[in-house]
């Protein structure tokens, strides 16, 4: 797509921005083109990444008939005389005379022959020691098959690998799994009125974002090491230029804060210029956040790589994050596009004219209802702070109370699902 000109009097002209809905698809569609290629790794190594192929079982689950409760394996009419007994783990003999029992524990396998399994503590012994009881009418035994057949297909391509997946694949015979690579994320801080350390002061402002943007990358399952957030980088062109080089030799991503707009010190459209980037989206219609960009490059080696360029305002470089780079990481790690939830809003939100209004709330999960919070300004952490997302409202709309309107959720701790 085509880079901003200057038209003759110097002002910046381009394309107009992008619709919200439209930016997302955008970035989803370029992420899923250049999905990261596929490793087999083992179960404990998993967790975090996307199945790259479906998961399937190599057995029949369970394998063999299993007892689901402690007690007898029975043949014919009782009462049974016991002929032995079986523990999980070990393989019986069968049972090939009518009125014998075999002690049988939880998870056992069920010996041949046996016609049901009476529960312990349902049973009794005879005053010549055989076991009597009424078995109840539905099997007490787990079939082979029952929660699966082998080969049958259980989680598809693209799916989230968690715990519960691990443990599934595991119970299927897998000791390995073949899934997306994760990808490799950089941050790069621009802006000499920054401090990365004590209170701000004399005209210059604490970075928020240096701190935060990696942990956010890393719980939408990016890899970000600490030599790969660099900043302040000088604000000139050629700082610019060479910071932006050096991280794309590494990562899948690199992410930047501030610089989008066309300031005397904003370098990072010609940055991106210089280094043969096509635009995927030059600025939203959305606020806050619309200064934002995605940019792909092609390297020499033929691989994709992006630059996502996040307004140096902090709500907005995270209105920027949810919008642009999960998409994208979403089609990178061959998962399916995230789909919004939606929810109730239980206050007035006002609209942003033709732009798309992303307005803090907070939720409440049981009754399903979205709450706008205080202290939202673009240059605010406060508000973000305390919020679960950012209700969608729709261009020349505004949100009424009572209306069911989307939800971008913010992610929770690693692992957590938001709804």
């Amino acid at each position: 797509m085509s880079t901003d000109t200057a038209s003759a009097a110097g002002r910046v002209t381009g394309p107009p921005p992008a619709g919200w809905e439209e930016a997302r698809d955008r970035a989803y569609a370029v992420g899923l083109a250049a999905a990261l290629p596929a490793e087999r790794r083992p179960l404990a190594e998993t967790d975090g990444h996307t199945l790259a192929e479906p998961l399937t079982t190599r057995t029949d689950l369970p394998a063999f008939p299993t007892s689901s409760v402690d007690g007898w394996a029975v043949r014919g009419a009782g009462p049974w005389r016991v002929v032995g007994r079986v523990l999980a783990g070990g393989t019986p003999a069968p049972l090939t005379e009518d009125g014998t029992t075999v002690e049988i524990a939880t998870g056992a396998m069920v010996p041949e022959g046996a016609t049901a399994v009476l529960r312990v503590e349902e049973s009794s012994r005879t005053a010549d020691d055989l076991v009597d009881g009424v078995p109840r009418p539905a099997p007490e035994w787990r079939t082979p098959g029952e929660e699966a057949y082998a080969g049958e297909e259980l989680l598809p391509a693209g799916t989230p690998v968690d715990p519960a997946l691990i443990g599934l694949a595991a119970a299927c015979g897998q000791d390995t799994l073949l899934v997306r690579r994760q990808p490799r994320a950089a941050l790069l801080v621009f802006g000499d009125e920054l401090l990365t350390e004590g209170p701000p002061a004399a005209g210059r402002v604490r970075d928020a974002l240096g701190p935060a943007v990696p942990a956010w990358l890393r719980r939408y399952g990016c890899q970000v090491r600490p030599a790969d957030v660099v900043g302040p980088v000088a604000d000139t062109l050629p700082a610019h230029v060479a910071a932006v080089r050096a991280a794309l030799a590494e990562a899948d991503l690199v992410c930047t804060t501030g610089g989008t707009m066309h300031g005397p010190v904003d370098h990072l459209h010609p940055t991106l210029t210089a280094l043969g980037a096509d635009y995927v989206v030059n600025t939203v219609a959305v606020r806050p956040g619309f200064p934002m960009l995605l940019a792909r490059l092609v390297g020499d080696d033929g691989r994709v790589r992006f630059v996502a360029g996040l307004p140096g305002n902090p709500q907005s470089a995270v209105i920027a994050l949810v919008s642009l780079v999960v998409p994208l990481l979403a089609g990178l790690a061959g998962r399916p596009m995230p789909v919004l939830p939606h929810a109730t809003l239980a206050e007035a939100v006002p609209g942003r004219g033709d732009h798309t209004h992303l307005a803090l709330v907070r939720l409440d999960r049981v009754a399903n209802t979205a709450h706008p919070v205080r202290h939202v300004g673009s240059a605010m952490l406060r508000g973000l702070a305390g919020a679960d997302g950012f209700a969608v409202i729709r261009p020349n709309a505004s949100g009424e109370p009572g209306d069911r309107v989307p939800v971008l959720p913010l992610p929770l701790l690693p692992g957590e699902r938001a709804w």
